[in-house]
């Protein structure tokens, strides 16, 4: 009787510490109607302007000391000799309400546009949950940066970002407003 109570104890334990180590409802993915940000990323998202693409592309210098946010899908990665990466990233707008599967919020997938607004660079370290494994940072996966332009382009002319914090979204963990016809709004 008393092993079963405390094993029973445990798992709700667990279960509240899942909770509340995602800082909300969501889930590491955020798989809700809205963007939920995780509790680690309440600092960065306060401080962080969400500027246009253009506007930083145009002038990156004028944005050295200005931090940043903006969703990408990476196109290209390599490794930095620091142990960093480089990334590519195609800027993806977000969409403020997430396309669903059905009524429940857990068929929700952060939404972000289908065309790209232009490309960027990003220099990042990704810790090894990211590096390896089913759920890797590759090709195809959704990043939301935040970050500081460097003031430089990269040898493709676009911005680059020394990105600060990043949260991250495996290919098939986030749409595209592609799928509006098989997903509800």
């Amino acid at each position: 009787m008393f092993a079963q109570q405390l094993h029973r104890a445990s798992v709700i334990a667990a279960l509240v510490a899942g909770f509340v180590g995602t800082g909300c409802g969501a889930g590491k993915y955020g798989f809700a109607r809205t963007y939920e940000p995780l509790l680690s990323e309440k600092g960065p998202l306060e401080k962080a302007q969400d500027l246009p693409y253009e506007q930083v592309r145009r002038a990156p210098y004028d944005y050295k000391q200005t931090e940043i946010t903006w969703f990408g899908v990476v196109t290209k990665m390599s490794d930095l000799p620091d142990g960093r990466v480089h990334l590519r990233l195609a800027v993806r707008a977000h969409q403020a309400r997430h396309l669903c599967r059905d009524e429940y919020s857990d068929s929700c997938r952060v939404t972000v546009s289908e065309s790209s607004a232009g490309e960027f660079s990003a220099r990042l370290s990704l810790p090894k949950a990211e590096r390896e494994g089913p759920e890797r940072v590759s090709p195809g996966s959704l990043l939301k940066i935040y970050g500081i332009p460097t003031g430089d382009y990269d040898e493709r002319g676009d911005p680059v970002i020394e990105v600060s914090y990043h949260r991250h979204w495996p290919r098939g963990f986030y749409v595209t407003t592609a799928q509006r016809g098989a997903m509800k709004r």
